[in-house]
């Protein structure tokens, strides 16, 4: 089969796991191969909504291009031999995705209700659920070889670096790609037809020289600069320079630049366990 060089069009999406059905927190930005900047695809109606980006994929399912998406694509599962101890038990992160898509309740793919329900067993969402260390577990992708970790963890669903919210929404959106569109490394990657993985803005922040801590770029010069260390031409001026618009753009140019590396497709901690319960993001060692 053709290896990852097939891909002719590169798809970075900042992802939301607001409640509602319509989302300013959600951005697509799209390049193709060579080095013209990506630009942000306009959603319709102005905004996007979650359902309006799975229509969008699905549109997209046969032709060559490689998705990112800025959420975590499973919960912790080696640790503990469960993603939700107690109450679940299969090791396949599909069955994770389908159970949460059975138990939420949410318009437009939501996933709130299903943290709500579970606060203080399962997710913290404040001092009255306990201590929150004892929330506090990671995926294999999300921990150093050093003993560090990434930010937040799937389970605290509170405070600014959170991704609890938008991870569990992302998992029904994942749900119902399933089977549809290849998902890696659930999936492998197919010889033709479009294929989603799991990024990291930070990933491609630090790629384009941006200092850790220090990761979002929210002027025209500077996202100048970082594309250009990523390989890519300057952009054509946004509407708006917020988090969003520009980790989109990124992590395009990133994902562009970083898909034939053939390394990141193997990652030697990937085990058959871990990358069927617990995904990787793509770009992580």
């Amino acid at each position: 089969m053709r290896g990852p060089e097939r891909f002719e069009r590169f798809v970075a999406i900042d992802w939301s796991g607001a409640k509602g059905d319509r989302h300013r927190g959600i951005a697509i930005a799209e390049c193709g191969i060579g080095d013209a900047a990506p630009a942000l695809v306009v959603p319709p109606g102005g905004i996007w909504s979650r359902t309006g980006v799975l229509e969008w994929i699905l549109a997209r399912a046969e032709a060559p291009v490689l998705i990112g998406f800025d959420f975590s694509f499973s919960a912790p599962y080696v640790g503990r031999g469960a993603h939700l101890p107690g109450e679940t038990t299969a090791s396949d992160a599909r069955a994770l995705w389908r159970h949460v898509d059975e138990h939420s309740e949410d318009i437009d793919l939501g996933a709130a209700s299903f943290l709500e329900a579970r606060r203080g067993r399962h997710f913290y969402l404040g001092a009255a659920d306990g201590v929150k260390r004892d929330f506090l577990h990671w995926r294999v992708c999300e921990t150093g070889g050093e003993g560090s970790t990434k930010p937040s963890s799937v389970y605290d669903a509170i405070g600014a670096a959170q991704v609890a919210k938008a991870s569990f929404a992302g998992m029904r959106l994942l749900h119902r790609l399933s089977g549809r569109v290849a998902i890696w490394p659930f999936d492998p990657v197919p010889s033709r037809g479009a294929t989603i993985v799991e990024i990291y803005t930070a990933i491609a922040a630090r790629a384009g020289g941006l200092r850790k801590g220090r990761s979002k770029v929210r002027t025209g010069q500077a996202l100048d600069a970082t594309l250009a260390a990523l390989g890519s031409a300057p952009h054509l001026a946004l509407a708006c320079y917020d988090d969003h618009a520009t980790d989109a753009v990124l992590a395009s140019a990133w994902l562009r630049r970083a898909s034939t590396r053939r390394e990141l497709w193997q990652p030697e901690r990937m085990i058959p366990l871990v990358a069927q319960s617990e995904g990787w993001t793509f770009g992580a060692i």
